[in-house]
């Protein structure tokens, strides 16, 4: 059989080895509280439902799709960062639908660099923004993203100490593992980074709505000529309860997103319109869903957090996305984030992600997802106590 080139720069599945000791636990009758991917499991807003229904019963739009996205969908993207952000956004030439954020990232990566450019990337972060570029060919540098650790000193510091220099700079706030915040005066100095030295910024905004505790998520394109250097993306999956409709949008620099609709328009016919219909209606439509996912969250995230403190692992509370980014307690980190998430299968029966499916630097830490209820959580925190 022939050698399969691109796989061969991609290492070994992290979170395979939990999921499957997750499975096996489960064939064999065990109760095992999934706290490990981040897949949602509240509903969908009714009426975003009833829209899609609505649409999906007319057969004119079972046909192909446009790959940009329709009109409507992207006039509602450029009225929702009006409202949202006061960002001005020209829907024909900065907006372009994606079919969730990892194709519309990956897809944009593969066509802005060439084999052997170095992107910049977080590290820990989310997997698919690093291997985008291995995928694609380039080289990936991560820039070490820890509490104490001043981010952009290290991103000034890496470029210093880089040939070739970074092309591309993907970053995401609020961040996935490490839940880090910023504030907009982060970003005016990344715009002000990349003008200085060349290089396109990928703001991955997934998370953009669940926000706690009076913290606000700046966009990236508020900052001032934000959209001369790079570009955001949103996916409907979080804030409005969608991760299976594959639904997201790219918008800000015109070159970046006209290079990523070229490619687009001969790898795909756009998402499926009866979606994009029902995407419109939820940017356009009553956002009190939004306010409900958040707090849902937010009373998990507490419920996790007074738990996990109380049985003596005091973690700090995070103020955004759907995670708990939990340092392994001392007397079990010598074993690493894969075998202490093995341990908590076996002993607590509790799943979550181990740290280093995320970058070498989360190899000290573990990732809780909010994807059960408050019951389950606390479940699940009663079986972690009989191991602390």
């Amino acid at each position: 059989m022939t050698k399969f080139a691109r796989l061969d720069r991609l290492p070994p599945y992290v979170f395979a080895t939990v999921n499957n000791l997750k499975m096996q636990a489960r064939h064999s009758g065990e109760d095992i509280i999934d706290l490990g991917m981040g897949n949602p499991d509240l509903a969908t807003p009714h009426h975003i439902v009833t829209k899609l229904i609505e649409a999906v019963q007319k057969p004119q739009n079972h046909r192909y799709s446009a790959s940009r996205g329709i009109t409507k969908l992207r006039m509602a993207i450029a009225g929702w960062y009006k409202r949202r952000f006061n960002v001005d956004i020209d829907p024909d030439n900065e907006t372009i639908v994606t079919i969730g954020v990892k194709e519309g990232i990956s897809h944009l990566i593969l066509v802005t660099i060439r084999p052997g450019d170095l992107v910049f990337t977080p590290n820990p972060t989310y997997p698919i923004h690093p291997y985008s570029v291995i995928i694609s060919g380039g080289d990936v540098r991560g820039i070490p993203l820890k509490p104490g650790i001043d981010f952009f000193e290290n991103l000034i510091e890496f470029t210093r100490q880089s040939w070739p220099r970074p092309k591309i700079l993907l970053i995401s706030y609020p961040h996935n593992p490490t839940t880090e915040v910023v504030d907009l005066e982060f970003f005016e100095k990344i715009v002000a980074y990349a003008k200085e030295h060349d290089i396109m910024v990928i703001h991955d905004f997934a998370y953009a709505d669940l926000v706690y505790d009076g913290y606000q998520a700046p966009s990236f394109l508020q900052a001032k000529g934000a959209k001369e250097v790079g570009v955001e993306f949103f996916s409907l999956s979080k804030s409005y309860n969608m991760p299976g409709w594959r639904v997201g949008f790219c918008v800000g620099n015109k070159k970046m997103v006209a290079a990523l609709q070229r490619i687009k328009s001969y790898l795909d016919y756009g998402v499926f319109q009866p979606i994009q219909i029902a995407s419109i209606i939820a940017l356009n439509g009553p956002q009190d869903c939004v306010e409900e996912i958040r707090e849902t969250y937010k009373t998990r995230r507490d419920t996790l957090i007074s738990g996990l403190n109380r049985v003596g692992w005091n973690i700090e509370s995070p103020k955004g996305t759907m995670f708990v980014w939990a340092k392994i307690p001392e007397p079990f980190k010598k074993m690493g984030s894969v075998e202490f998430a093995k341990f908590l299968i076996k002993e607590a029966q509790v799943a979550v992600s181990p740290g280093l499916g995320f970058g070498e630097y989360g190899d000290e830490y573990v990732r809780f997802a909010l994807i059960e209820n408050n019951m389950r959580i606390n479940q699940a925190v009663r079986g972690i106590r009989k191991v602390m």
